[in-house]
C-alpha cells in the first residue's frame, strides 16, 4: 500500500501539482461535485460562475482550441450532480457548455463563438472563469463572405470561360473577365459547386454547357448561365474533392482536386491541419501526456510497456497532430494507425515487430497453394501481357525508348498465353492473381484511332520580259536603170535576191548585192518559256536598190500561275506508326562486283510517314516523315529527282490544323547587252541594246490536321 502511495505522489510531482494540494482533493473524491454552470456579464467582461459542493484546492488545468472555438478544464475527483451533460447558454461568447463525467474526472467545456483568452480563479465552492471580450465581434459575424467585391458601375460581359487539366487530376475552371474589378462570390451549394460573377453578363457563345468527365478529374460538368445581372456557374464534381480559387488580374481561376485520403496518416490535408490546442506540462510523464491527446481527438491509443520518461512541454494555438509529433519526435517514438486506434511504442519496437510480420508473410506466401485463373483479352494480345507479366519482354515508352519490365508474378508464379483464343492462363497464389486481374483491366481496352491528313500545296508564279533589236544594211555592185522598186518588208535575214529579172529598166543588170548585220542584240526569249519572240521588221532602199538599210525590233513578255495540291490522309491506332505513300520507281544501272550491270529502281514518291500519341488532356503529339518528290531532269546517268523533305514532331489539339514547315524561294535577274557608248545615248540608244528581265516564285506549304474517331469511353 505505501509503494502505490509513492508511485502516487511522483506522479503527482511529475504533473507539477503540489502534494499539499491534490492530497485535499483526494479527501474530497467522494464527496465533491458540480451543482451548477452559469454565465453573466461583470464589468465588460463574462465570467462563467461553476459551482461545487467543495472548495476546490488549485485551478483545474485545461487547454484551448481555436478552430472550433473551445476551452476545455479537467477536474480530478469531481463528479457532475446537474443531470445532464449539455448547457445551452447563447450570451456574449459563450454559445453552451458542456459537462461530461469519464471514471473519477470530469471534464467542463465551453462552446465559444470565436476563440480568445481566459482566467481562472477559485472563490470558496466556486470556479470563476473570466473570458476576455472580443474586439469586433459583431462586425465580424456580420460581414459577408464573398471571394471579391464588386467594384464596376457598368454590367461588363465576361470574354471567355474554359476549362484545363491541372497536375495531379486537378481540374481547372478558367475565367476572362472583363477586368480586374467584377466582384466575384463562391460557394459550396449541396454537392456543387456555385461561382457568381455580379455586374456581369454572358455572351450567346458562352451559355453553354461543358461536359468535362472525359479529363479524369472530379468535375463532370460546367454550366454558365445568365441570371438577372450576373452570371451564375455550376461545378459539378464526383467523389471526395477540395477546391480553391484565385485570381490574377482579369482571370479567375476555380481548381478542384481530389482529396487524397492517407489511412496511415492522422489528419488528411498538406501539413498538419488538426484542431488547436495550447498545452503547459512541467515534467509530465509520456503516458499521462498521450492520455491528454486521446482525450481531445477521440483516437484510441495503445502505448508499449517500453514507453516510459517524462517531458516538459509548452504548446501555444498548436494543431493536435503537430503536438503529437513533437512528443514522439522528442522521445524517439514512432506510430502506426489502424482506424481510430494510435500504437505507440519506439520505433525500434515498431521496426523489429513490421519485420517480423514481413518474414510471416513471405514464408505464408511460399506454403499457399496456388489457384489457375483464365483471362479472355479482347484487345490486346495475349502474348504481350504474358511477357509483361513475367517480366521478359520489353515496354515501349511514349517517346520510343523501351526498358525492361519488372516480373508482377510471385516466384512460384506462371502464365500461359494462347494465341488462338487469346486468352491468358495463370497460375499463382490469390493475391497476385487480384493483382493480375486489376492489370488486365486497365490495359485490356480499345485503342483509340486517329485520322491524320496532309495538304501539301506547290504554288508558283513566273513571269518574264525580253526586248531587243537587229539592225543591218547592204550595198549593190551594179545599178538599176529606172526608179520603180518599193520597200520590201520581212526578216532581216530573209531579204530577197534582186536579179536582172526583177528589174524596172530594161538593160539594166544588179551584178552583186552586199547585206551584213551592223547591230545584232536580238531577244533571246524567256528561260522555261517554249515560246519564240515576236518580231517586227523593216527594210528601207534607194531608187535604184543599190542601198538598203534593214531594222528589226524582237520581244517577249510571258506570265504563269501553277499551283498542286497534295492531300494524303491515312489512320492509324494511338502511338502506332502508319506510311502511305504514292509515285514512281525510276530505273538506273548499277555495276555489279563481277563487272556486269544490272537494273535498281530509285523512288520519286509522295510519302506520309507519322505516329501519333493522345495525350491525357485531348491534344495528339504527332512524329512526322513527310516526302514530296518528283521527276526532275534529265541525265546520262539517269532521271534526276526533286526532294521536298519535312520531319518533326508537333504537338496539335483535337480536329485542329498547324503548319509543320514550307519552302519559299524567289528568283529574280535582269540582264542587259548593249553596244558601247551608243547602248547609253537616251532613248536613241535602245536601237543599240538588249533586255530580258526574269521573276519566278515558288512556294510550297505543308499542312497536319489530326482528329481522334475513336473515343476510348464510348468503346468501352
Amino acid at each position: 500500500m505505501n509503494s502505490k502511495k509513492s508511485m502516487f505522489a511522483q506522479w503527482l510531482r511529475a504533473a507539477g501539482v503540489s502534494l499539499f494540494a491534490l492530497g485535499a482533493v483526494a479527501m474530497a473524491q467522494a464527496q465533491n461535485a458540480i451543482e451548477s454552470v452559469t454565465s453573466s456579464m461583470q464589468s465588460g467582461a463574462e465570467v462563467i460562475r461553476v459551482d461545487l459542493t467543495q472548495p476546490l484546492a488549485a485551478v483545474p488545468t485545461g487547454f484551448a482550441i481555436q478552430t472550433p472555438a473551445r476551452i476545455a478544464l479537467d477536474f480530478p475527483g469531481v463528479t457532475n450532480a446537474i443531470g445532464r451533460s449539455a448547457i445551452d447558454v447563447n450570451q456574449g461568447n459563450l454559445r453552451s457548455v458542456n459537462v461530461v463525467q469519464a471514471g473519477e474526472r470530469t471534464r467542463l467545456v465551453l462552446n465559444l463563438k470565436q476563440a480568445t483568452a481566459y482566467k481562472a480563479e477559485v472563490q470558496g465552492k466556486s470556479l470563476l472563469i473570466s473570458l476576455e471580450p472580443v474586439p469586433g465581434a459583431a462586425l465580424v459575424a456580420s460581414a459577408p463572405s464573398a471571394f471579391a467585391e464588386n467594384r464596376n458601375r457598368d454590367t461588363l460581359p465576361l470574354r471567355d470561360v474554359d476549362f484545363r487539366l491541372g497536375s495531379d487530376n486537378t481540374g481547372r475552371v478558367i475565367v476572362d473577365l472583363a477586368n480586374n474589378q467584377v466582384g466575384v462570390d463562391i460557394r459550396q451549394q449541396g454537392k456543387n459547386l456555385v461561382v457568381e460573377f455580379t455586374k456581369s453578363t454572358l455572351p450567346e457563345g458562352l451559355r453553354r454547357r461543358l461536359d468535362v468527365s472525359d479529363f479524369g478529374t472530379p468535375v463532370q460538368l460546367v454550366t454558365t448561365q445568365q441570371s438577372g445581372d450576373r452570371v451564375r456557374m455550376t461545378i459539378e464534381p464526383k467523389g471526395d474533392w477540395e477546391h480553391s480559387a484565385y485570381q490574377s488580374e482579369n482571370q479567375f481561376v476555380v481548381e478542384v482536386r481530389p482529396r487524397k485520403v492517407d489511412p496511415t496518416k492522422l489528419t488528411q490535408g498538406v501539413g498538419y491541419s488538426g484542431e488547436k490546442l495550447s498545452l503547459n506540462f512541467q515534467n509530465i510523464e509520456i503516458r499521462s501526456l498521450l492520455q491528454v491527446i486521446a482525450d481531445f481527438t477521440n483516437f484510441n491509443i495503445v502505448t508499449s510497456d517500453s514507453v516510459t520518461g517524462a517531458l516538459t512541454l509548452r504548446l501555444k494555438d498548436v494543431p493536435w497532430d503537430q503536438a503529437l509529433d513533437i512528443i514522439m519526435q522528442a522521445k524517439n517514438l514512432g506510430m502506426r494507425k489502424n482506424g481510430s486506434v494510435l500504437w505507440i511504442a519506439p520505433k525500434d519496437e515498431i521496426n523489429a515487430k513490421e519485420k517480423l510480420e514481413f518474414e510471416a508473410q513471405a514464408a505464408i506466401q511460399n506454403l499457399e497453394p496456388l489457384r489457375t485463373q483464365s483471362f479472355q483479352l479482347n484487345y490486346t494480345k495475349a502474348i504481350a501481357i504474358a511477357q509483361g507479366l513475367t517480366g521478359t519482354g520489353a515496354s515501349s515508352g511514349g517517346g520510343g525508348g523501351s526498358g525492361t519490365t519488372t516480373r508482377i508474378l510471385s516466384p512460384r508464379g506462371s502464365v500461359i498465353a494462347e494465341s488462338r483464343t487469346n486468352q491468358l492462363f495463370v497460375s499463382d497464389i490469390p493475391s497476385r492473381l487480384a493483382q493480375v486481374a486489376e492489370l488486365i483491366q486497365k490495359l485490356d481496352v480499345p485503342v483509340r484511332q486517329v485520322l491524320i491528313e496532309a495538304r501539301i500545296v506547290e504554288a508558283s508564279d513566273t513571269f518574264g520580259k525580253s526586248l531587243g533589236v537587229r539592225l543591218g544594211g547592204g550595198v549593190a555592185g551594179g545599178t538599176v536603170g529606172s526608179n520603180s522598186g518599193r520597200p520590201i518588208f520581212g526578216n532581216i535575214g530573209a531579204i530577197p535576191v534582186v536579179t536582172a529579172a526583177t528589174a524596172t529598166t530594161p538593160g539594166s543588170a544588179l551584178t552583186s548585192f552586199t547585206n551584213s548585220n551592223f547591230v545584232n542584240l536580238p531577244s533571246t526569249g524567256v528561260s522555261g518559256n517554249g515560246n519564240a519572240p515576236g518580231t517586227f521588221a523593216i527594210s528601207l532602199f534607194n531608187s535604184s536598190f543599190s542601198r538598203m538599210l534593214n531594222l528589226e525590233i524582237s520581244a517577249l513578255e510571258a506570265d504563269g500561275k501553277g499551283k498542286v495540291v497534295s492531300s494524303p490522309r491515312v489512320v492509324t491506332a494511338d502511338q502506332t506508326k502508319a506510311l502511305i505513300e504514292q509515285g514512281t520507281e525510276l530505273p538506273y544501272q548499277v555495276a555489279t562486283s563481277s563487272g556486269a550491270t544490272s537494273i535498281a529502281f530509285r523512288k520519286a514518291n509522295l510519302k506520309l510517314e507519322v505516329t501519333p500519341q493522345i495525350t491525357p488532356e485531348g491534344n495528339i503529339i504527332l512524329t512526322l516523315d513527310v516526302n514530296k518528290d518528283t521527276v526532275g531532269q534529265a541525265t546520262t546517268a539517269g532521271f534526276a529527282i526533286n526532294t521536298k523533305h519535312v520531319q518533326t514532331e508537333v504537338l496539335v489539339e483535337n480536329g485542329g490544323t498547324v503548319v509543320i514547315g514550307g519552302i519559299f524561294e524567289l528568283t529574280e535577274t535582269n540582264d542587259e547587252s548593249r553596244v558601247p557608248v551608243l547602248g547609253e545615248v537616251p532613248y536613241l540608244g535602245a536601237l543599240f541594246r538588249t533586255r530580258n528581265r526574269v521573276a519566278n516564285k515558288t512556294e510550297m506549304l505543308v499542312f497536319i490536321t489530326p482528329k481522334m474517331i475513336t473515343d476510348r469511353n464510348a468503346a468501352r
